[in-house]
């Protein structure tokens, strides 16, 4: 970052963010609509110096503050957080299957490799005890959003893990059960429910599919990683392309609104070449989503990855080539970019709600629940709670324990199993409302801000405005007196500009985060 300098909007007064909120909300400012001949809405460019100059490790931002703040959590909070949450706000609930009947050697996460049938039985039965020990501390929804007084959801998603390791007849029960605690959006209409799972194509029976979309199950997401069989045995996770085809045509009969899948770059025995060609046959298969992930090898934290040698591995360069080649076809196929790895199909609700300026980031990533509070279950889950980020109620974000029997002995002592917590300050919900626009709409509008937390965002943020003066004269971004608006050059780089605005960042172990690119 450059050294402060003089700045056009410099003003010597100091404040804080005020908790008043304006009774009425201005026009949304961050739909591109608005600004429909703005550099943000046109494609990427892939600027490999510039790339280079400001690629750096920081956080993905599913929260701010970042998960590493985080601090031990008091007996009794997690009750009074669950009894103090504003009934008409929806839910999204999250639940967390820790199981894997393969190791997969690019893994960087808490999973559990087994075979047993009987783990994943038993792992309900403490899901089922956690819902009802949480649902019971809910207050009922108004009349107006569930007739019934149950919380009202309107997002579910499985993840882990392989919430496919579950049998048919589990996801039958577990979807049973969550209908007797809470009341369900419709899959269907303006304000429509949005229920997804993560698949692996090579656990499904012959009736999964059909079973999760009379569970009314809409969006579906897995991982290919990659086409060439020599990286997929590499990585352990051999999926021949015909069972890929297979389950994407088998879902698209079914009447799944949205696929998503997962490739990787940066793996063993990668080469420019190969990963092109599985992009190409990617783009045929037309995913709705795309999320196109860097490959970090970090052996000396993830067990995991000490399988795969380093010297089998892509170079930097070849990598960043493998990338910006990815950027191209993916531009050149339609896709929208929507930010960090993630693309989408123009016509994609994702994509939708980003241009609406109605796009919102959380644990769960990209999301167009954002008025929704994140309710998580199972072992290392997450929930967000009044997340509402220029509301004047503080927000709270809990962690259940990471551990598989500590969880577990929680459960049986008839304990929350949440050891973990963030209540966040209105100064933390005012750098969050930046950061996420920023990430989300690749837009900052300063009068907006100025309304919803009652300061004046150019004196507030004049330091920060000074740090981004290399950035604009690079031209990844465009300041003025209205805003920040990232440029297509920037936009690979949108977490390098948040991270400005980040005020934990600089005390943080940067070893702890992923490369931006």
């Amino acid at each position: 970052m450059s050294s402060p300098q003089a700045n056009p909007f410099s003003s010597s007064a100091v404040e804080q963010p005020s908790t008043q909120r304006p009774i009425s909300e201005p026009s949304n400012p961050y739909a591109r609509r608005q600004f429909e001949n703005s550099p943000a809405t046109q494609p990427l460019i892939f600027d490999d110096q510039l790339i280079q100059k400001y690629n750096r490790s920081g956080p993905r931002y599913t929260s701010y503050p970042t998960a590493l703040e985080f601090k031990p959590i008091h007996e009794g909070v997690e009750a009074q957080i669950l009894a103090e949450r504003d009934p008409q706000t929806p839910l999204s609930l999250y639940f967390h299957i820790p199981f894997c009947r393969h190791l997969c050697y690019y893994c960087a996460c808490n999973k559990i490799i087994t075979k047993k049938n009987s783990d994943s039985g038993d792992y309900l039965d403490y899901l089922f005890a956690e819902i009802k020990r949480k649902r019971a501390l809910l207050k009922p929804a108004p009349q107006e959003i569930s007739a019934t007084g149950k919380p009202f959801v309107k997002q579910l998603h499985l993840g882990g893990g392989t919430p496919t390791f579950l049998s048919d007849d589990e996801l039958v029960q577990l979807w049973q059960f969550l209908q007797t605690q809470f009341e369900f959006a419709p899959t269907e209409g303006e304000n429509a429910g949005d229920y997804s799972i993560e698949i692996d194509p090579r656990e499904l029976g012959d009736n999964t599919l059909k079973t999760l979309r009379k569970l009314e199950f809409n969006r579906l997401s897995f991982g290919v990683q990659d086409l060439n069989e020599m990286v997929q045995i590499a990585v352990n996770r051999v999926q021949p392309e015909s069972l890929i085809r297979q389950v994407m045509t088998e879902a698209r009969q079914l009447g799944f609104g949205s696929i998503n899948m997962d490739l990787i770059y940066g793996l063993p025995h990668q080469s420019i070449d190969s990963l092109q060609d599985t992009v190409t046959r990617i783009i045929e298969m037309q995913p709705d989503r795309l999320s196109i992930f860097n490959y970090a090898h970090l052996p000396e934290r993830f067990k995991a990855q000490r399988q795969i040698k380093a010297e089998d591995l892509p170079s930097p360069s070849d990598k960043l080539t493998m990338f910006s080649n990815t950027i191209t076809a993916l531009n050149e196929a339609g896709y929208q970019y929507i930010g960090i790895d993630h693309f989408a199909r123009p016509d994609d609700e994702l994509a939708i709600a980003q241009r609406d300026g109605k796009l919102h980031r959380n644990f769960q990533g990209y999301t167009l629940m954002g008025d929704c509070d994140l309710l998580g279950f199972g072992v290392s889950a997450i929930s967000q709670i009044n997340s509402t980020l220029y509301s004047s109620h503080a927000s709270h974000i809990l962690q259940n324990d990471v551990s598989l029997d500590d969880y577990q002995t929680a459960i049986n002592n008839g304990q929350l199993p949440a050891v973990k917590h963030i209540k966040t300050s209105i100064q933390d919900r005012l750098r969050a409302y930046v950061i996420m626009n920023l990430l989300c709409h690749d837009y900052i509008d300063f009068k907006d801000v100025n309304q919803k937390f009652g300061i004046d965002a150019i004196t507030f943020f004049i330091n920060e405005i000074q740090a981004l003066g290399d950035m604009q004269q690079d031209k990844l971004i465009d300041m003025d007196a209205m805003g920040i608006r990232i440029l297509p050059k920037g936009r690979l780089l949108a977490r390098n500009v948040a991270m400005v605005f980040d005020s934990y960042l600089a005390s943080k172990e940067q070893g702890r985060f992923s490369k931006v690119i």
